[in-house]
C-alpha cells in the first residue's frame, strides 16, 4: 500500500513527528497543533504521556470514542525509548488513526527506536524537524528566521551580535527576539541589539577576540575580566581567541580577486563576517598569525588543567594577541 502524504502546514494531522533533540522547537511543535485543535474545537483534550505513562494498552484507551466525542491530542514524549510492546501498539493505530484525534510523537531520531520512525513516516505522518542547533551558524539561521516570523527586519550584524551576548541556549534567543520584535519599530540593527543587551554583549568571548584581533588590548583586557566574571567558561574565550585568530589567516591567504560570494564560500564565512575580518586584518603579518595561534594553543592548555591560573594564562594570551596585530 503506497504511504499516506500529509502536508506539512496541515497541523489537523492525523499523526505528527516531531524528530530532533531541540527542546524549544519540540516544545514549539507541540505547542503548534495543540494551538490548532482548540481552534477547531475549544474543548480539546490533551494528553501529554511520558514514555513511562504509556504502558500496552493505554493508547487503545486513550483513542477510544467519547460519549462526548470531543477532539483530543495525544503527546508522546521521548518515543524512541518506548517498550516493544508499545511501539508495536502505535504501529496498529497508524495504520487506521482514528478521526478527530491528532497523535504527535516526539523522537530524537538515531538508531534508537528506529522502527517507530519509519513505520510513522510509511504511515504520511506530517514531520517537523527539530535538530539540536550545535553550531554557530544554525544559531544565527533561527534569529533570522524568529524575527521573519514576526515580519520584522533585522540586519546581520544585529543577528551576529544578539547570538554573540545570549549565546546557545535557544529559549533565550527566542526570548530576546521577541522582546526586540515587540519593542523595536523599524530594523534591528546591532546598536538596538547593544542597548538591550550590551552587559551580556560585552562579557561575550567574541568580544574578547574582537578586540584583541583589532590590537585594542586594553578594552580586550577589560572585557575578558567583566566575561569571567559573569560566569563565561575559560575555555570559550581560549576558542573565540582561535577562531578570531585563523580567520584572519584564513583570509589573508585566499586567493586574491575572488568575488564575495566565491570567497564566502572559500572560507565558509558569511560575507558580513569577510567585511569585518578585512577591517580586523590590518596591521597583521604571516609572523603575526603564527605567534597569536601559538599563544591561543597556549592558553587552552592552561585553561584544560596545564597551569595554575587560567585568567592570567586568558590575560596573556589577550595582550600577545594584541601585540601580535600590530607587527606588520
Amino acid at each position: 500500500m503506497a504511504a499516506r502524504t500529509t502536508s506539512a502546514d496541515d497541523l489537523l494531522a492525523a499523526v505528527t513527528l516531531a524528530v530532533g533533540q531541540e527542546d524549544l522547537l519540540l516544545d514549539r511543535a507541540v505547542r503548534d497543533v495543540v494551538a490548532a485543535a482548540r481552534a477547531a474545537d475549544a474543548d480539546t483534550d490533551v494528553r501529554d504521556l511520558a514514555p513511562g505513562e504509556l504502558q500496552p494498552g493505554t493508547l487503545a484507551e486513550i483513542t477510544s470514542p467519547s460519549l462526548f466525542a470531543e477532539r483530543k491530542v495525544v503527546v508522546v514524549r521521548q518515543a524512541q525509548d518506548l517498550s516493544a510492546d508499545t511501539v508495536k501498539e502505535i504501529k496498529t493505530y497508524l495504520a487506521a488513526p482514528v478521526e478527530d484525534i491528532s497523535l504527535v510523537l516526539l523522537h530524537a531520531g538515531g538508531a534508537k527506536g528506529k522502527g517507530l520512525l519509519d513505520a510513522a513516516r510509511k504511515a504520511g505522518a506530517r514531520e517537523v524537524a527539530c535538530p539540536k542547533m550545535t553550531k554557530p551558524g544554525d544559531r544565527l539561521g533561527f534569529v533570522r528566521a524568529e524575527f521573519r516570523a514576526a515580519g520584522r527586519s533585522v540586519t546581520p550584524g544585529a543577528c551576529q551580535a544578539l547570538v554573540d551576548a545570549i549565546g546557545s541556549d535557544l529559549r533565550e534567543l527566542a526570548s530576546a527576539c521577541a522582546q526586540l520584535a515587540a519593542d523595536v519599530e523599524g530594523a534591528v540593527d546591532e546598536a538596538v541589539v547593544a542597548r538591550y543587551y550590551t552587559g551580556r554583549a560585552e562579557a561575550s568571548s567574541f568580544t574578547v577576540a574582537d578586540r584583541a584581533v583589532e590590537g585594542r588590548a586594553a578594552e580586550a583586557l577589560e572585557a575578558l575580566r567583566w566575561a569571567l566574571a559573569t560566569g563565561v567558561a575559560p575555555v570559550l574565550v581560549t576558542s573565540a581567541l582561535a577562531q578570531g585568530v585563523r580567520a584572519i589567516g584564513k583570509l589573508a591567504s585566499a586567493p586574491g580577486g575572488m568575488r564575495q560570494a566565491d570567497l564566502a564560500r572559500e572560507l565558509g564565512m558569511p560575507p558580513w563576517k569577510i567585511d569585518r575580518v578585512r577591517q580586523q586584518m590590518r596591521g597583521w603579518s604571516a609572523d603575526g598569525v603564527a605567534v597569536a595561534l601559538r599563544a591561543c594553543a597556549d592558553a587552552d592548555a592552561a585553561v584544560k588543567g596545564g597551569g595554575d591560573d587560567p585568567a592570567y594564562a586568558l590575560e596573556k594570551a589577550v595582550v600577545a594577541i594584541a601585540g601580535a596585530a600590530r607587527s606588520r
